[in-house]
C-alpha cells in the first residue's frame, strides 16, 4: 500500500516509517498540516495516517479539506486527545478510525488491515443493495436516495452496506465490530453509534421514511419504517 502519515514529532514519525516499511508498505511523511494536504490532494494514496496537533494546519483540518475532495480513501488519526469529545470531533471530520497515542504497533496494523481490506478485496458483484427509495452499488461505491447522490466515507460505506446486506434483521454493536470494523476489539465504547448517528444524518434526516432504527439494548436495523 501506498501511505500518507502526517506527523510532526520526529521519534513517532521514524519508529512508524520503519515498522510500516517493513511490512512492505511505502510511506510518504510530512512534517505539517499544509505539506500534509498537498501530498493528500496531488497523491494516489491507500490511506492516510494522521496526527491531530500539526503545525501550520491541524489534523483535523487536513481531514475536512480532504474529505471534500475525496470522500473514499481511509484516514485514521493518531493523537494524543484521547477523550470522548476529541474522538467525536475527529470522526465529524470525516476520519474513518481514532487511535490514542501511546498504542501498541501491532493494534495499530490490524487497524490500518481492517481500514483497507475492503479497498483490495474483488468487486462484491454487480447487485445494487436496494431498500425503498435507497441504493448502493457496492461495485462502483455509489450511493444514492431519491435520485440524490449521498457521499460517504469508506467507512460509513461499509456500515451502510452491512446493514443493507441484513435489512430486516436486528444486527447488535457486536455484529457491527467485527463484521464493518473486522474486529473483536471495543474501538470506543459510543463509536458504532457515533457512525449510525452519520449515517443517519445524510441518509434520513432530509428524507422520509426513516430507515435506520435502534433497538433499545438490542442494537439496530434498517427496514422501512
Amino acid at each position: 500500500m501506498k501511505i500518507l502519515l502526517v506527523e510532526d514529532e520526529p521519534k513517532v514519525a521514524s519508529f512508524l516509517h520503519k515498522g510500516l516499511t517493513e511490512q512492505t508498505h511505502a510511506v510518504d511523511i510530512a512534517t505539517d498540516g499544509v505539506t500534509g494536504l498537498r501530498l493528500a490532494l496531488s497523491n494516489p494514496y491507500d490511506l492516510l495516517i494522521l496526527d491531530n496537533l500539526l503545525p501550520g494546519l491541524s489534523g483535523l483540518d487536513v481531514c475536512r479539506q480532504v474529505r471534500t475532495q475525496n470522500s473514499s480513501v481511509p484516514i485514521l488519526m493518531l493523537t494524543a486527545l484521547g477523550e470522548t469529545d476529541d474522538k467525536i470531533r475527529g470522526l465529524d471530520a470525516g476520519a474513518d478510525d481514532y487511535l490514542v497515542k501511546p498504542f501498541a504497533f501491532q493494534e495499530l496494523l490490524a487497524r490500518i488491515r481492517a481500514l483497507v481490506r475492503r479497498r483490495h478485496e474483488g468487486p462484491t458483484g454487480d447487485t445494487v443493495l436496494r431498500l425503498v427509495d435507497l441504493t448502493l452499488d457496492p461495485s462502483r461505491k455509489l450511493v444514492q436516495r431519491a435520485g440524490q447522490p449521498i457521499q460517504l466515507t469508506a467507512r460509513e460505506f461499509a456500515l451502510l452496506e452491512y446493514l443493507l446486506r441484513n435489512q430486516g434483521r436486528v444486527v447488535s454493536r457486536v455484529d457491527i465490530l467485527e463484521q464493518v470494523w473486522e474486529t473483536s476489539f471495543d474501538t470506543g465504547s459510543n463509536v458504532i453509534d457515533v457512525y449510525i448517528n452519520f449515517l443517519r444524518k445524510k441518509v434520513d434526516k432530509d428524507f422520509t421514511p426513516k430507515l435506520i432504527h435502534t433497538l433499545v439494548g438490542m442494537g439496530y436495523v434498517m427496514r422501512e419504517e
